[in-house]
């Protein structure tokens, strides 16, 4: 347990401190050999974790690569616009738009998605505006909130809802079925406490004069129009394939890869670029931090949770749920949520409660923003502000997240528990 627990703890202190430039991914890999040779991990160890984790790696790689592939094309920065527009100057307003908007492209392009390409685009905007730091700040915290509070109603909206649906056999219909409720409620809570904790900082009014007209953005009229058609087609197709049991990557991947063959050919992207700078060192994180926390359940940390699980699953659903809830958020908030919900799925197994799977899921994509290392999303949400100039605190940020996910998460857990 101790050598286990010490490689754990060096990988996460080197992933969120990242000396001299050293990106997450490599960190993570790392760790991972150094726990494959210290014995922690064993040669089928290393299978049985990639059979967990093979189909969230390769959909999250698809989701990327159209996400960046619609980027290219002006599709995010024409919503940016629209919705900015739509708000007719009206601050309050735009903030709610704005946080709509984050939720819509985190529940389509998952929430890494969102804190990579939605938030230079609303960063950009807002200059363009002349808003004062303080109302910049402000539409920034609550859309890096917004990204991973609002990453729950599809299967593919976060790595953490594939791996559990995917280690709990559940499908995409049912996994939407179960939580649309959640989402739904997550996205109104988020948007109230959000704009009830941040409205001093919000104009009344802003001079949107200064936008361009939205259609200027678009690389590709007939692209644009067609990608709306794209995703409701790709969307059919998860369901179609949650008929016949297939992957959800097999969607996701090929979704991807269809939509960048579509615009190579029409000759609007640069496919070597879009392959060359897709966020690569995020799936080497994903891959192997999951070996290095495979360590922590060979030493047996799952099988202390697994006798705290039982005892709350014996206690009545309610109290389970938002117990397991929250035991979920503090794990990811302390040691990030990746390492935490597989953690988490292993402890469940042998609980027999499919209910605390959801509630897993929805405390990993919570609880985490109480810290700003609590998730990757968070992370690349920092670093893409950091590469513009905007630098957030610790502190600053942890006071923000302490404050405003606690009442958000219990809300939420509550709806689970209503509609389970």
């Amino acid at each position: 347990m101790i050598l286990a627990s010490s490689i754990f703890l060096l990988t996460l202190l080197f992933i969120i401190w990242q000396p001299k430039g050293l990106q997450i991914g490599t960190t993570a890999i790392i760790g991972a050999i150094i726990a494959y040779v210290a014995g922690v991990v064993s040669y089928p160890d290393l299978f049985t974790v990639w059979d967990i984790v093979w189909d969230a790696t390769l959909a999250f790689i698809g989701i990327i690569i159209l996400s960046m592939v619609l980027d290219e094309i002006g599709f995010f920065e024409w919503c940016a616009i629209k919705m900015a527009k739509l708000s007719k100057g009206n601050g309050h307003l735009m903030f709610v738009y704005a946080l709509l908007l984050g939720a819509f492209v985190s529940a389509l392009f998952a929430n890494d998605g969102a804190a990579l390409i939605l938030t230079p685009i609303l960063l950009a905007k807002m200059r363009i505006l002349k808003l004062n730091t303080k109302t910049i700040l402000a539409f920034l915290l609550a859309g890096g909130f917004i990204s991973d509070s609002a990453s729950l109603p599809f299967v593919f909206s976060n790595l953490t809802n594939i791996v559990t649906a995917n280690y709990f056999d559940i499908g995409f219909t049912k996994y939407l079925a179960t939580m649309i409720v959640p989402f739904i409620v997550s996205v109104i809570a988020s948007i109230g406490l959000l704009w009830l904790f941040l409205r001093k900082d919000i104009p009344t009014q802003i001079d949107i004069i200064l936008l361009k007209d939205e259609n200027e953005v678009l690389k590709s009229k007939t692209l644009f129009k067609f990608s709306w058609f794209f995703l409701a087609l790709l969307i059919a197709g998860y369901f179609i394939g949650d008929k016949f049991n297939l992957p959800i990557s097999l969607f996701a991947l090929g979704g991807g890869l269809i939509f960048l063959a579509i615009s190579t050919a029409m000759k609007t992207v640069d496919p070597k670029s879009i392959i060359k700078n897709a966020p690569w060192q995020v799936v080497w994180f994903s891959i192997g931090l999951y070996v290095v926390v495979y360590g922590l359940k060979n030493a047996g940390l799952t099988d202390y949770l697994t006798l705290v699980l039982k005892d709350l699953s014996a206690r009545g659903d309610t109290l389970a749920i938002v117990g397991t809830g929250f035991i979920s958020a503090i794990l990811s908030a302390i040691m990030n949520n990746m390492p935490t919900i597989m953690i988490m799925d292993i402890a469940l197994v042998d609980v027999g409660n499919e209910a605390l799977a959801y509630a897993n899921i929805i405390g990993c994509n919570l609880g985490p923003k109480m810290t700003p290392f609590g998730s990757l999303a968070t992370l690349l949400w920092l670093h893409v502000l950091s590469q513009k100039g905007i630098n957030i605190g610790f502190w600053q940020y942890s006071k923000f997240g302490l404050i405003v996910t606690p009442p958000i998460l219990l809300i939420v857990l509550l709806s689970l528990a209503f509609v389970i």
